[in-house]
Protein backbone atom coordinates (compact mmCIF):
# COMPACT_ATOMS: atom_id res chain seq x y z
CA UNK A 1 0.00 0.00 0.00
CA UNK A 2 1.29 3.44 -0.86
CA UNK A 3 0.41 6.77 0.75
CA UNK A 4 -2.22 8.78 -1.06
CA UNK A 5 -1.33 11.82 -3.08
CA UNK A 6 -2.82 15.19 -2.07
CA UNK A 7 -5.99 15.83 -4.04
CA UNK A 8 -6.08 12.22 -5.21
CA UNK A 9 -9.86 12.00 -4.95
CA UNK A 10 -10.86 15.13 -6.89
CA UNK A 11 -13.83 15.08 -9.28
CA UNK A 12 -12.82 18.17 -11.29
CA UNK A 13 -9.66 19.34 -12.99
CA UNK A 14 -7.38 22.25 -12.04
CA UNK A 15 -8.88 24.60 -14.63
CA UNK A 16 -12.35 24.11 -13.14
CA UNK A 17 -11.18 24.93 -9.63
CA UNK A 18 -9.14 27.88 -10.90
CA UNK A 19 -12.22 29.33 -12.57
CA UNK A 20 -14.27 28.90 -9.41
CA UNK A 21 -11.62 30.62 -7.30
CA UNK A 22 -11.35 33.46 -9.79
CA UNK A 23 -15.11 33.94 -9.77
CA UNK A 24 -15.17 33.96 -5.98
CA UNK A 25 -12.37 36.53 -5.78
CA UNK A 26 -14.13 38.77 -8.28
CA UNK A 27 -17.34 38.60 -6.25
CA UNK A 28 -15.39 39.38 -3.08
CA UNK A 29 -13.79 42.38 -4.73
CA UNK A 30 -17.17 43.64 -5.91
CA UNK A 31 -18.45 43.33 -2.33
CA UNK A 32 -15.41 45.09 -0.90
CA UNK A 33 -14.22 42.08 1.10
CA UNK A 34 -10.65 41.41 2.14
CA UNK A 35 -11.39 37.80 3.01
CA UNK A 36 -14.26 35.33 3.13
CA UNK A 37 -14.91 33.03 6.09
CA UNK A 38 -16.52 29.97 4.54
CA UNK A 39 -18.63 27.71 6.75
CA UNK A 40 -21.00 26.10 4.25
CA UNK A 41 -19.81 22.63 3.27
CA UNK A 42 -21.31 23.14 -0.21
CA UNK A 43 -19.06 26.17 -0.70
CA UNK A 44 -15.96 24.31 0.44
CA UNK A 45 -16.69 21.36 -1.80
CA UNK A 46 -17.42 23.55 -4.83
CA UNK A 47 -14.36 25.74 -4.31
CA UNK A 48 -11.81 23.08 -3.38
CA UNK A 49 -13.28 19.56 -3.65
CA UNK A 50 -13.17 19.13 0.14
CA UNK A 51 -15.64 16.36 0.96
CA UNK A 52 -16.61 15.63 4.58
CA UNK A 53 -19.41 15.60 7.12
CA UNK A 54 -17.00 17.15 9.62
CA UNK A 55 -18.80 20.48 9.25
CA UNK A 56 -21.04 19.36 12.13
CA UNK A 57 -18.17 20.73 14.24
CA UNK A 58 -16.56 24.18 14.02
CA UNK A 59 -14.79 24.33 10.69
CA UNK A 60 -13.83 27.29 8.52
CA UNK A 61 -12.12 27.80 5.18
CA UNK A 62 -10.51 31.22 4.90
CA UNK A 63 -10.22 32.67 1.39
CA UNK A 64 -8.19 35.89 1.21
CA UNK A 65 -8.43 38.54 -1.48
CA UNK A 66 -5.10 37.39 -2.95
CA UNK A 67 -6.42 33.82 -3.36
CA UNK A 68 -4.80 32.11 -0.38
CA UNK A 69 -6.84 29.39 1.33
CA UNK A 70 -6.47 28.10 4.87
CA UNK A 71 -8.68 25.44 6.41
CA UNK A 72 -9.25 25.24 10.17
CA UNK A 73 -10.74 21.90 11.16
CA UNK A 74 -10.41 18.96 13.58
CA UNK A 75 -7.81 16.19 13.46
CA UNK A 76 -10.13 13.57 11.87
CA UNK A 77 -10.40 15.78 8.79
CA UNK A 78 -6.69 16.49 8.27
CA UNK A 79 -6.21 13.49 5.99
CA UNK A 80 -9.75 13.83 4.59
CA UNK A 81 -9.02 17.36 3.40
CA UNK A 82 -5.71 16.29 1.91
CA UNK A 83 -7.26 13.33 0.11
CA UNK A 84 -10.30 15.12 -1.36
CA UNK A 85 -9.29 18.74 -1.91
CA UNK A 86 -6.77 21.17 -3.34
CA UNK A 87 -6.25 22.83 0.06
CA UNK A 88 -2.58 22.86 1.03
CA UNK A 89 -2.73 24.88 4.27
CA UNK A 90 -4.66 22.78 6.81
CA UNK A 91 -4.71 23.80 10.48
CA UNK A 92 -6.11 21.79 13.38
CA UNK A 93 -7.88 22.91 16.51
CA UNK A 94 -7.51 20.46 19.38
CA UNK A 95 -10.44 18.82 21.15
CA UNK A 96 -10.40 19.80 24.82
CA UNK A 97 -12.81 20.92 27.54
CA UNK A 98 -11.67 24.49 26.98
CA UNK A 99 -11.32 24.28 23.17
CA UNK A 100 -11.77 27.66 21.50
CA UNK A 101 -11.67 27.20 17.71
CA UNK A 102 -12.99 30.72 17.11
CA UNK A 103 -9.95 32.08 18.92
CA UNK A 104 -7.72 29.83 16.84
CA UNK A 105 -9.40 31.24 13.74
CA UNK A 106 -8.67 34.77 14.91
CA UNK A 107 -4.98 33.88 15.20
CA UNK A 108 -5.00 32.61 11.62
CA UNK A 109 -6.66 35.82 10.44
CA UNK A 110 -4.05 37.87 12.29
CA UNK A 111 -1.32 35.82 10.63
CA UNK A 112 -2.88 36.74 7.27
CA UNK A 113 -2.76 40.44 8.25
CA UNK A 114 -6.54 40.78 8.28
CA UNK A 115 -6.83 42.82 11.48
CA UNK A 116 -8.96 45.87 10.82
CA UNK A 117 -10.09 44.50 7.46
CA UNK A 118 -13.57 43.76 6.12
CA UNK A 119 -14.44 40.08 6.35
CA UNK A 120 -17.38 38.34 4.73
CA UNK A 121 -18.96 35.54 6.78
CA UNK A 122 -21.20 32.70 5.68
CA UNK A 123 -23.52 33.08 8.66
CA UNK A 124 -26.21 30.99 6.92
CA UNK A 125 -24.52 27.63 7.37
CA UNK A 126 -25.71 24.45 9.05
CA UNK A 127 -22.28 23.89 10.56
CA UNK A 128 -22.13 27.33 12.17
CA UNK A 129 -24.54 26.83 15.06
CA UNK A 130 -25.99 29.81 16.89
CA UNK A 131 -23.62 29.21 19.81
CA UNK A 132 -20.57 28.92 17.56
CA UNK A 133 -21.73 32.01 15.69
CA UNK A 134 -21.87 33.94 18.94
CA UNK A 135 -18.42 32.69 19.87
CA UNK A 136 -17.10 33.73 16.47
CA UNK A 137 -18.59 37.22 16.78
CA UNK A 138 -17.11 37.57 20.26
CA UNK A 139 -13.67 36.38 19.16
CA UNK A 140 -13.60 38.86 16.26
CA UNK A 141 -15.15 41.77 18.13
CA UNK A 142 -12.87 44.77 17.64
CA UNK A 143 -10.57 42.73 15.41
CA UNK A 144 -12.25 43.22 12.03
CA UNK A 145 -15.46 44.36 10.40
CA UNK A 146 -17.86 41.48 9.68
CA UNK A 147 -20.29 41.46 6.75
CA UNK A 148 -22.94 38.86 5.92
CA UNK A 149 -21.77 37.08 2.76
CA UNK A 150 -23.91 33.98 3.09
CA UNK A 151 -25.02 33.96 -0.55
CA UNK A 152 -21.79 35.10 -2.23
CA UNK A 153 -20.66 31.62 -3.29
CA UNK A 154 -24.22 30.25 -3.41
CA UNK A 155 -25.00 32.70 -6.21
CA UNK A 156 -21.93 31.57 -8.13
CA UNK A 157 -22.88 27.92 -7.64
CA UNK A 158 -26.33 28.60 -9.09
CA UNK A 159 -24.98 28.53 -12.67
CA UNK A 160 -23.47 25.13 -13.43
CA UNK A 161 -20.41 24.61 -15.59
CA UNK A 162 -20.29 22.05 -18.39
CA UNK A 163 -18.48 19.63 -16.07
CA UNK A 164 -21.11 20.08 -13.37
CA UNK A 165 -24.00 19.58 -15.78
CA UNK A 166 -22.52 16.22 -16.76
CA UNK A 167 -22.71 15.14 -13.11
CA UNK A 168 -26.28 16.45 -12.77
CA UNK A 169 -27.28 14.41 -15.82
CA UNK A 170 -25.78 11.32 -14.24
CA UNK A 171 -27.69 12.03 -11.04
CA UNK A 172 -30.89 12.35 -13.09
CA UNK A 173 -30.28 8.96 -14.69
CA UNK A 174 -29.87 7.44 -11.23
CA UNK A 175 -33.14 9.05 -10.12
CA UNK A 176 -34.86 7.44 -13.10
CA UNK A 177 -33.39 4.09 -12.08
CA UNK A 178 -34.76 4.57 -8.58
CA UNK A 179 -38.20 5.43 -9.94
CA UNK A 180 -38.21 2.32 -12.10
CA UNK A 181 -37.26 0.24 -9.07
CA UNK A 182 -40.12 1.76 -7.07
CA UNK A 183 -42.62 1.00 -9.82
CA UNK A 184 -41.41 -2.58 -9.95
CA UNK A 185 -41.72 -3.03 -6.19
CA UNK A 186 -44.98 -1.17 -5.50
CA UNK A 187 -48.36 -2.88 -5.41
CA UNK A 188 -51.03 -4.07 -2.98
CA UNK A 189 -49.37 -5.49 0.12
CA UNK A 190 -45.91 -4.16 -0.75
CA UNK A 191 -43.78 -3.10 2.23
CA UNK A 192 -42.58 0.49 2.15
CA UNK A 193 -39.19 -0.63 3.45
CA UNK A 194 -38.73 -2.91 0.44
CA UNK A 195 -39.62 -0.03 -1.88
CA UNK A 196 -37.03 2.22 -0.25
CA UNK A 197 -34.41 -0.53 -0.32
CA UNK A 198 -34.95 -1.11 -4.04
CA UNK A 199 -34.75 2.60 -4.85
CA UNK A 200 -31.59 3.24 -2.90
CA UNK A 201 -29.96 0.06 -4.19
CA UNK A 202 -30.47 1.32 -7.75
CA UNK A 203 -28.60 4.53 -6.92
CA UNK A 204 -25.74 2.84 -5.09
CA UNK A 205 -25.31 0.18 -7.76
CA UNK A 206 -25.05 2.99 -10.28
CA UNK A 207 -22.15 4.56 -8.39
CA UNK A 208 -24.24 7.20 -6.67
CA UNK A 209 -24.11 8.75 -3.22
CA UNK A 210 -26.31 9.05 -0.17
CA UNK A 211 -28.71 11.94 -0.77
CA UNK A 212 -28.43 15.06 1.38
CA UNK A 213 -31.69 14.20 3.14
CA UNK A 214 -33.95 11.19 3.53
CA UNK A 215 -36.26 9.98 0.79
CA UNK A 216 -39.86 11.01 1.39
CA UNK A 217 -42.19 8.01 1.35
CA UNK A 218 -45.76 7.79 2.60
CA UNK A 219 -48.88 5.79 1.85
CA UNK A 220 -52.47 6.05 3.03
CA UNK A 221 -52.80 9.27 5.04
CA UNK A 222 -49.00 9.48 5.04
CA UNK A 223 -49.13 10.21 1.31
CA UNK A 224 -50.06 13.79 2.24
CA UNK A 225 -46.76 14.36 4.04
CA UNK A 226 -43.94 16.37 2.47
CA UNK A 227 -41.34 15.15 4.91
CA UNK A 228 -39.76 11.86 5.88
CA UNK A 229 -41.15 10.32 9.04
CA UNK A 230 -40.14 7.13 10.80
CA UNK A 231 -42.25 3.97 10.59
CA UNK A 232 -43.07 1.69 7.65
CA UNK A 233 -46.36 0.11 6.58
CA UNK A 234 -47.64 -2.25 3.88
CA UNK A 235 -49.71 -0.82 1.05
CA UNK A 236 -53.43 -1.45 1.21
CA UNK A 237 -55.32 -3.07 -1.71
CA UNK A 238 -56.53 0.44 -2.63
CA UNK A 239 -53.96 3.04 -1.67
CA UNK A 240 -51.90 6.09 -2.62
CA UNK A 241 -48.11 6.22 -2.36
CA UNK A 242 -46.14 9.47 -2.47
CA UNK A 243 -42.41 9.41 -3.22
CA UNK A 244 -40.00 12.33 -3.31
CA UNK A 245 -36.39 11.34 -3.84
CA UNK A 246 -33.11 12.18 -5.52
CA UNK A 247 -30.41 10.56 -7.52
CA UNK A 248 -27.10 11.83 -6.14
CA UNK A 249 -23.77 11.63 -7.94
CA UNK A 250 -20.63 13.27 -6.58
CA UNK A 251 -23.05 15.13 -4.29
CA UNK A 252 -24.94 16.64 -7.25
CA UNK A 253 -28.67 15.98 -6.97
CA UNK A 254 -31.55 15.45 -9.37
CA UNK A 255 -34.99 14.96 -7.84
CA UNK A 256 -38.24 13.32 -8.85
CA UNK A 257 -41.65 13.26 -7.20
CA UNK A 258 -44.60 10.98 -7.88
CA UNK A 259 -47.80 9.74 -6.28
CA UNK A 260 -48.65 6.18 -7.34
CA UNK A 261 -52.21 4.88 -7.24
CA UNK A 262 -52.57 1.35 -5.88
CA UNK A 263 -55.60 -0.76 -6.79
CA UNK A 264 -58.80 1.08 -7.65
CA UNK A 265 -58.33 4.73 -8.63
CA UNK A 266 -60.53 7.41 -7.14
CA UNK A 267 -61.72 9.62 -10.05
CA UNK A 268 -60.77 12.68 -8.01
CA UNK A 269 -57.16 11.52 -7.94
CA UNK A 270 -57.12 11.05 -11.69
CA UNK A 271 -58.33 14.63 -12.10
CA UNK A 272 -55.72 15.86 -9.61
CA UNK A 273 -52.99 14.17 -11.62
CA UNK A 274 -54.18 15.88 -14.79
CA UNK A 275 -54.13 19.20 -12.91
CA UNK A 276 -50.60 18.56 -11.64
CA UNK A 277 -49.35 17.70 -15.11
CA UNK A 278 -50.84 20.89 -16.58
CA UNK A 279 -49.30 22.94 -13.78
CA UNK A 280 -45.89 21.33 -14.27
CA UNK A 281 -45.89 22.14 -17.97
CA UNK A 282 -47.00 25.71 -17.21
CA UNK A 283 -44.19 26.16 -14.68
CA UNK A 284 -41.57 24.73 -17.03
CA UNK A 285 -42.77 27.01 -19.83
CA UNK A 286 -42.28 30.00 -17.52
CA UNK A 287 -38.71 29.00 -16.67
CA UNK A 288 -36.82 30.86 -19.36
CA UNK A 289 -33.62 32.95 -19.36
CA UNK A 290 -34.25 36.52 -18.28
CA UNK A 291 -37.55 35.81 -16.55
CA UNK A 292 -37.90 36.13 -12.80
CA UNK A 293 -38.14 32.89 -10.88
CA UNK A 294 -41.28 34.11 -9.16
CA UNK A 295 -43.06 33.76 -12.50
CA UNK A 296 -42.50 30.00 -12.36
CA UNK A 297 -44.47 29.80 -9.14
CA UNK A 298 -47.14 32.14 -10.47
CA UNK A 299 -47.64 29.98 -13.57
CA UNK A 300 -48.06 26.82 -11.48
CA UNK A 301 -50.43 28.57 -9.09
CA UNK A 302 -52.62 30.02 -11.83
CA UNK A 303 -52.93 26.60 -13.45
CA UNK A 304 -53.95 24.81 -10.24
CA UNK A 305 -56.26 27.63 -9.17
CA UNK A 306 -58.10 27.47 -12.48
CA UNK A 307 -58.90 23.84 -11.74
CA UNK A 308 -60.20 24.61 -8.27
CA UNK A 309 -57.14 23.56 -6.29
CA UNK A 310 -56.25 26.89 -4.69
CA UNK A 311 -56.62 25.46 -1.19
CA UNK A 312 -54.67 22.31 -2.07
CA UNK A 313 -51.38 23.81 -3.24
CA UNK A 314 -48.34 25.05 -1.32
CA UNK A 315 -46.60 28.43 -1.21
CA UNK A 316 -43.54 27.30 -3.16
CA UNK A 317 -43.16 24.94 -6.11
CA UNK A 318 -39.49 24.06 -6.11
CA UNK A 319 -35.92 25.15 -5.66
CA UNK A 320 -32.48 25.05 -7.20
CA UNK A 321 -30.43 21.87 -7.11
CA UNK A 322 -26.72 21.31 -7.12
CA UNK A 323 -24.06 19.91 -4.85
CA UNK A 324 -25.52 19.85 -1.35
CA UNK A 325 -24.83 18.14 1.96
CA UNK A 326 -26.96 16.91 4.84
CA UNK A 327 -29.38 17.84 6.23
CA UNK A 328 -30.97 19.16 3.05
CA UNK A 329 -30.74 18.74 -0.72
CA UNK A 330 -32.71 21.96 -1.28
CA UNK A 331 -30.38 24.57 -2.74
CA UNK A 332 -30.59 28.35 -3.15
CA UNK A 333 -32.95 29.87 -4.29
CA UNK A 334 -36.57 28.69 -3.90
CA UNK A 335 -39.43 29.20 -6.35
CA UNK A 336 -42.13 31.30 -4.72
CA UNK A 337 -44.23 34.38 -5.50
CA UNK A 338 -42.12 37.52 -5.71
CA UNK A 339 -38.78 35.74 -6.18
CA UNK A 340 -36.79 38.40 -8.03
CA UNK A 341 -33.78 36.35 -9.15
CA UNK A 342 -33.71 35.87 -12.92
CA UNK A 343 -33.33 32.49 -14.57
CA UNK A 344 -30.26 31.92 -16.70
CA UNK A 345 -28.63 29.17 -18.75
CA UNK A 346 -26.89 26.56 -16.65
CA UNK A 347 -29.27 26.76 -13.71
CA UNK A 348 -30.88 23.55 -12.45
CA UNK A 349 -34.22 23.42 -10.64
CA UNK A 350 -36.49 20.82 -9.15
CA UNK A 351 -40.09 21.82 -9.93
CA UNK A 352 -42.60 19.96 -7.78
CA UNK A 353 -46.35 20.20 -8.10
CA UNK A 354 -48.00 19.19 -4.83
CA UNK A 355 -51.76 18.93 -4.51
CA UNK A 356 -53.02 17.76 -1.11
CA UNK A 357 -56.73 17.68 -0.28
CA UNK A 358 -56.47 17.16 3.47
CA UNK A 359 -60.21 17.17 4.04
CA UNK A 360 -60.77 14.34 1.56
CA UNK A 361 -57.48 12.60 2.40
CA UNK A 362 -56.33 12.71 -1.24
CA UNK A 363 -52.75 13.25 -2.39
CA UNK A 364 -51.25 13.86 -5.81
CA UNK A 365 -47.77 15.04 -6.70
CA UNK A 366 -45.63 15.35 -9.80
CA UNK A 367 -42.13 16.72 -10.07
CA UNK A 368 -38.87 16.52 -12.02
CA UNK A 369 -35.53 18.24 -12.42
CA UNK A 370 -34.95 20.64 -15.29
CA UNK A 371 -31.95 22.45 -16.75
CA UNK A 372 -32.31 26.01 -18.01
CA UNK A 373 -30.92 26.33 -21.55
CA UNK A 374 -30.85 29.29 -23.90
CA UNK A 375 -34.26 28.29 -25.22
CA UNK A 376 -36.04 27.25 -22.01
CA UNK A 377 -36.30 24.37 -19.57
CA UNK A 378 -35.00 20.93 -20.49
CA UNK A 379 -36.37 18.00 -18.48
CA UNK A 380 -33.49 15.80 -17.34
CA UNK A 381 -35.62 12.74 -16.59
CA UNK A 382 -36.43 10.13 -19.19
CA UNK A 383 -39.45 8.95 -17.18
CA UNK A 384 -42.93 9.79 -18.54
CA UNK A 385 -45.31 11.95 -16.54
CA UNK A 386 -48.18 9.53 -16.95
CA UNK A 387 -50.05 8.48 -13.81
CA UNK A 388 -48.43 5.42 -12.25
CA UNK A 389 -51.00 2.76 -11.34
CA UNK A 390 -50.07 -0.53 -9.71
Amino acid sequence: MSAFQPGEHLHFGPDEFAARRAGSLAAMQAAGLDALLIFRQESMYWLTGYDTFGYVFFQCLVLTADGRMTLLTRAPDRLQAGFTSIIADIRIWVDAPDAAPATALRAILAEHRLAGKRLGVEWEAYGLTARNGQRLAAALDGFASLSDASELISRLRLVKSTAEIALVRRAAALADDALAAAEQEAGPGAFEGDILAAMQAAVFRGGGDDPANEYVIGSGPGALMCRYYSGRRRLSPDDQLTLEFAGAFRHYHACLMRTFLIGRADPRLIEMHAACEEALHAAEAALRPGRKLGQVFDAHAASLDARGHRDHRLNACGYALGTTFAPNWMDYPMLFHGQEIEAGPGMVFFIHIICFDAQAGLAMTLGRTVLVSNSGAEALSRAPLALVRR
